[in-house]
């Protein structure tokens, strides 16, 4: 047996086994370099060994290679996936990639017997059932952080719903929301990616195991069982189809996309609030740098990198979308490069989501400094229009347009809405009363904001109970 392995490992250092052998020549040098992906695709070693467990047991069930081969193989991958586990491995570049690994130390372990479990099966098809599983069960590790974010985000709403700030349109003051209406915006938004990566991976969920190079086997194989050992729901239905497309992977980067998008969003606002004109929130140091000349400086570096980071991972969906395009079918080398643009992309999000996680459980609100923005920048006026259309059957254009007279007359005063007088507002329209005067409060506006999904404090809380039962 050492004979055979041996051989097996000084050919396979040579050129690739499986599919060199009627070559003349073994690979250059250039070509080994461009064509290994053993430095990317060794992450999905667990998934390869994991489907070969089950191609190798589908084999045994349908007779087409014997019971004691199957025994022999499966207890084989499973010393292997122990011993990579460990870190008792080291990945050989000359054999190209984690499914030559893998069929290599299987050889070093079994002997000539591992040379069966091939059978009926392709790379084109191995590559991809360990790509869909890979995502499958990193979704898993993508949703948790999700959730861990989204706990945070409620845990603020829950502390601040009577806290007042700012709403923008333009990124100019537009009307007093509360802090917990914020946060409970971005609640929504990562449950919504919660939910598109729910979907993406019910799309994906379909076994191309069995597929072959592209037009299935003459081996009487069960598909089925392989998808019931691999937890897939189904299998694919077209062999071609199986292992050409990779549109499960572009609308998973679609995903990570969205959320590098929302995570880049809120970063930004971060760094705004930390500015010293804002000055709403202290960030935690954790997550800061000084300056290397200026010693009074805190800089939201942690943000900035988060916010700079989306755009690798928007780039690397342009990418994979730019490969496929032109590709005929069924597979060409070209989908070596999915792997790593996804690998990358899932470890910017995963820790992206991680540093702003750390970071808002962090951060110090100006409290005070939020209210007084909103006091100082008229951001009352709407409702004191609202108010007009109520009680003095105002149309809602009229009620704008007085307002807005009555606007640049506090202006032209120096005077914040609601610093002007009764006797001053009477000027406009005798029938506005101390009750129109009011209105100017922030705190009244944000109290009267009662419909659903607004930002007044009962319904405020009643979304922390809605985000409570849908998400936690």
């Amino acid at each position: 047996m050492k004979i055979i392995v041996n051989s097996f490992i000084a050919h396979a250092m040579k050129k690739n086994p499986s599919r060199n052998t009627h070559l003349n020549k073994g690979p250059s040098k250039l070509l080994e370099a461009i064509n290994s992906s053993i430095d990317v695709d060794q992450r999905m070693y667990k998934e390869d060994i994991e489907g070969s467990i089950a191609h190798a047991k589908m084999l045994g069930r349908q007779k087409i290679i014997s019971k004691k081969d199957e025994v022999k193989i499966v207890n084989g991958l499973k010393v292997i996936l122990s011993n990579i586990q460990k870190g008792k491995v080291k990945f050989k570049k000359e054999l190209e990639d984690i499914h030559m690994n893998v069929e290599s130390m299987l050889f070093q372990h079994i002997g000539s017997t591992a040379g069966k479990l091939h059978t009926a099966r392709s790379r084109n098809d191995q590559v991809v059932t360990d790509f869909k599983l890979w995502i499958r069960n990193n979704s898993i590790d993508l949703d948790k952080l999700l959730l861990k974010l989204q706990k945070v985000l409620i845990s603020i709403a829950k502390k601040h719903t009577d806290t007042i700030m700012p709403g923008y349109t333009h990124l100019q003051v537009a009307q007093p929301i509360s802090l917990a209406h914020y946060s409970l915006a971005y609640v929504e938004m990562m449950g919504r990616d919660r939910q598109r990566l729910k979907n993406c991976i019910e799309i994906l969920n379909e076994n191309p195991l069995g597929s072959g190079a592209l037009a299935g086997t003459s081996f009487p194989i069960d598909r089925n069982y392989t998808s019931s050992l691999l937890k897939f729901k189904k299998p694919t239905v077209n062999a071609l189809d199986s292992v050409s497309d990779r549109d499960f992977a572009v609308e998973f980067l679609f995903v990570l996309s969205l959320i590098s998008i929302h995570l880049s969003r809120m970063a930004d606002e971060v760094i705004l609030w930390a500015n010293q004109q804002f000055n709403f929130v202290k960030l935690p140091d954790e997550l800061a740098t000084g300056s290397s000349i200026m010693p009074q400086k805190k800089n939201p570096d942690g943000a900035e990198l988060v916010r700079g980071n989306s755009g690798n991972v928007i780039s690397n969906l342009n990418a994979l979308l730019i490969i496929l395009k032109g590709l005929p079918l069924a597979y060409s080398k070209d989908l070596q490069d999915d792997k790593k643009i996804i690998f990358s992309s899932f470890d910017n999000v995963s820790l992206a989501l991680e540093v702003m996680t750390e970071m808002w459980s962090g951060i110090t609100f100006n409290t005070h400094v939020m209210k007084e923005a909103v006091k100082n920048s008229n951001a009352t006026a709407t409702d004191f229009a609202n108010w007009l259309v109520q009680h003095l059957n105002f149309s809602f254009r009229e009620a704008y347009h007085l307002t807005g007279k009555i606007v640049a007359y506090a202006n032209k005063k120096n005077k914040n809405l609601d610093q002007l007088s009764l006797q001053e507002l009477q000027k406009f329209n005798k029938k506005i009363s101390i009750e129109a005067k009011n209105t100017f409060s922030v705190e009244e506006s944000v109290k009267n904001k009662k419909s659903f999904g607004g930002t007044s404090p009962q319904s405020v809380k009643q979304t922390i109970k809605y985000a409570i039962k849908k998400y936690l």
